[in-house]
């Protein structure tokens, strides 16, 4: 039974855990859970790639929803994809508070009438500087941080990009590689095309997989992996403004 005052959050994972994430975090519902949950939450996990979805006569009950990353096309017409789709858009009409990362950014734009497809540049993966529009436009959630930087240093892993957000929505933040890093709907929409939940390790172990299956070049992934090594994502400003979105601080 979940009290009145205590907050109840959805994450719609759309990624199988990998065997590495599974044996040193327990799954990537975990990753989520140590990045963005506080003590007194609940957290309920769908693992959407499954056929699993909240039912629809639950979802008043929940105060913001997650997506996650997937190696799917988010502009795929599997089944699951267009349930999902469905799903967006019931939350976006409810104004329920939703934050998609990577693929789920894509989803999410593709969901509420903008265009999503394979990024121009080709992959990016690794440690990538996305820089914050100058008229950026009132939200709170940037309101945790001391000032809002210029830029911030996020971990990217993705081929494919959103090409055009939905009406109504506005673009916050680009990077030299992609042009659509962040973007808002009013106070309830948030896509991030990087990872604010990784750690380095987890993305070490993606680029050795990648590379290991063919997806991209041995050399490509030997320069994403030396390029870790000498930098540092801005983990804790990037928490702080998922955690600001979703909880409305």
């Amino acid at each position: 039974m979940v009290s009145g005052d205590q907050k109840r959050y959805c994450m719609l994972m759309a990624v199988e855990d990998s065997d590495y994430v599974k044996k040193v975090y327990g799954g990537y519902f975990n990753v989520f859970l140590k990045a963005f949950g506080e003590e007194g939450e609940e957290w309920d996990l769908f693992r959407v790639f499954d056929g699993e979805f909240p039912d629809m006569d639950d979802l008043h009950k929940y105060h913001g929803f997650v997506i996650s990353g997937s190696p799917c096309d988010a502009y795929g017409n599997e089944l699951w994809i267009l349930k999902l789709c469905f799903l967006l858009q019931t939350l976006d009409a409810m104004e329920k508070k939703v934050l998609g990362i990577c693929f789920g950014h894509q989803v999410l734009c593709r969901a509420l009438g903008g265009r999503v497809g394979k990024a121009y540049g080709g992959w990016d993966l690794g440690l990538r500087k996305i820089r914050i529009v100058d008229d950026l436009p009132l939200s709170s959630f940037f309101g945790g941080l001391e000032e809002i930087p210029p830029s911030l240093t996020i971990f990217e892993c993705h081929q494919d990009e959103v090409w055009e957000v939905p009406m109504g929505a506005e673009v916050i933040a680009f990077s030299e590689h992609t042009g659509v890093e962040m973007f808002v709907l009013g106070e309830h929409i948030l896509g991030i095309q990087g990872h604010p939940e990784y750690t380095k390790d987890i993305l070490y172990d993606i680029t050795h997989r990648l590379a290991n299956n063919n997806s991209i070049q041995r050399e490509f992934a030997e320069d994403a992996k030396s390029r870790l090594e000498i930098g540092e994502p801005d983990r804790k400003s990037w928490v702080k403004i998922c955690k600001n979105f979703l909880k409305g601080r």
